[in-house]
């Protein structure tokens, strides 16, 4: 895998997932993350620490979190992540994503599920 020295170098090598990867780019670049390369791929971090990695592959492209809400995302059951991420994939505009995010990032944290309080109803 060759190791790339700008995220520009990354995106347009990339054989495939080149749109895909410069949408997750322009949303990322609209928070308060440092865009950075790490390991020849795309890397973005909060006061020096890794929190999101940018990559793509023949089948896919992905982000995946280093930190924070990475664990606490981890922990939950797998019908909860889905859940979550099916929450935020639904919203047709980057803003309500964001809102989306923001929103659902205490409830992960605290291991809580999307639905949990209507599940005893």
């Amino acid at each position: 895998m060759k190791r790339y020295k700008t995220v520009d170098d990354y995106i347009a090598n990339a054989d495939t997932w080149q749109a895909e990867l410069k949408r997750l780019r322009e949303i990322l670049n609209t928070t308060a993350l440092t865009e950075d390369v790490k390991w020849g791929a795309p890397c973005y971090t909060y006061k020096g620490k890794n929190i999101i990695g940018l990559a793509a592959f023949k089948g896919w492209a992905c982000l995946w979190f280093h930190q924070g809400a990475t664990a606490a995302f981890g922990k939950l059951t797998a019908g909860r992540q889905r859940e979550y991420a099916a929450h935020i994939a639904s919203a047709k505009r980057d803003d309500t994503k964001q809102k989306r995010i923001n929103k659902v990032l205490p409830m992960i944290a605290a291991g809580i599920g999307l639905h949990d309080k209507y599940r005893d109803c």
